[in-house]
């Protein structure tokens, strides 16, 4: 089951679940799997951005893309395997895709600042990886320092034909979207699947410039399931009264530095973390923010029952 450039829906980034103690918690991850399959998830993304991936071992980050892999034979699975060399890049792709793995996704490293050099960073990957490795374009500039122009990713797409999606985290980047469907309908570029990220923050407009889905995070991955499926159902305005209830804990869980931790906050308050621990170094959460979260919840709940969750 290879990523195709026909994806779509929401591939939620899955969190990297562990013990206060820091050992990775195997029971919170298979109920973290069943959860998606059961809220209507297309796919799946493991060791992303968001997945701690960083904080892992070689070993723990194939064992933790394998159990996900095996709970969820009917997804496919994209795994991050973004690395400061291709060396390391390389065995954990060959590993992951060994188990069952449907692609990676390939964030840029930020000392990158030409087009030729972007172009040049990913040309180099393919020739590491094999051809035959279906790859995902990271395209997150806030957090990479890296600038891809729609010009860039088409020469991507067009030169490497195992590109077959753009992860799209621009901010702004609702024109980017409508540039590169405008590509696609001139005919000079190929079309590739486009999943959003930043939380979901822009997620109902950027349905309606052509994005093909969701490939973040967020505490109610069911939500964006819901706001896809409106959105491609014709629904608009349901879709936006849905994502407005919302979007007061969208924009709090996405602050840089605290966001892993409220998201893993209101999954343990969801029933699906054990514990909301982060490996170190991590941010956690004070006692006013975790009071503001609640706030938050207790808000949404009026609008969506999901968020009617038992007291603490």
């Amino acid at each position: 089951m290879l990523l195709t450039p026909q994806a779509r829906g929401v591939y939620p980034i899955a969190p990297t679940p562990f013990f206060d103690d820091g050992r990775i918690d195997t029971a919170s991850i298979d109920r973290l799997v069943d959860f998606y399959l059961g809220i209507g998830a297309t796919g799946l993304t493991v060791l992303g951005q968001l997945g701690e991936a960083p904080k892992l071992t070689h070993a723990e980050g194939v064992e933790v893309a394998r159990r996900m892999i095996r709970r969820a034979p009917t997804l496919p699975v994209i795994v991050g395997v973004s690395a400061p060399g291709f060396a390391a890049m390389r065995e954990l792709t060959l590993e992951v895709m060994a188990a069952g793995a449907a692609g990676v996704m390939i964030a840029p490293p930020n000392t990158l600042r030409t087009d030729e050099q972007i172009v040049g960073y990913y040309w180099q990957a393919v020739q590491a990886l094999g051809a035959d490795v279906p790859f995902v374009i990271q395209d997150y500039p806030l957090t990479f320092s890296v600038q891809m122009t729609p010009g860039v990713i088409r020469r991507i797409v067009d030169e490497l034909p195992s590109c077959v999606m753009l992860k799209h985290e621009d901010w702004p980047g609702l024109e980017k979207i409508s540039t590169l469907r405008g590509c696609e309908r001139e005919g000079s570029m190929r079309h590739i699947a486009i999943l959003v990220g930043n939380n979901g923050l822009f997620l109902d407009y950027e349905m309606a410039r052509g994005a093909d889905g969701a490939n973040t995070g967020y505490a109610f991955p069911d939500l964006l399931c819901d706001v896809v499926r409106l959105s491609t159902s014709g629904q608009r305005e349901a879709a936006h009264d849905l994502f407005d209830a919302h979007l007061p804990l969208l924009r709090y869980e996405q602050q840089p530095g605290v966001g892993l931790a409220v998201r893993k906050y209101l999954l343990r308050r969801r029933g699906l973390l054990s514990s909301a621990a982060m490996r170190a170094p991590a941010a956690a959460l004070t006692a006013t923010a975790q009071a503001e979260v609640e706030h938050l919840l207790g808000r949404l709940a009026r609008h969506d029952p999901r968020a009617r969750l038992a007291p603490l």
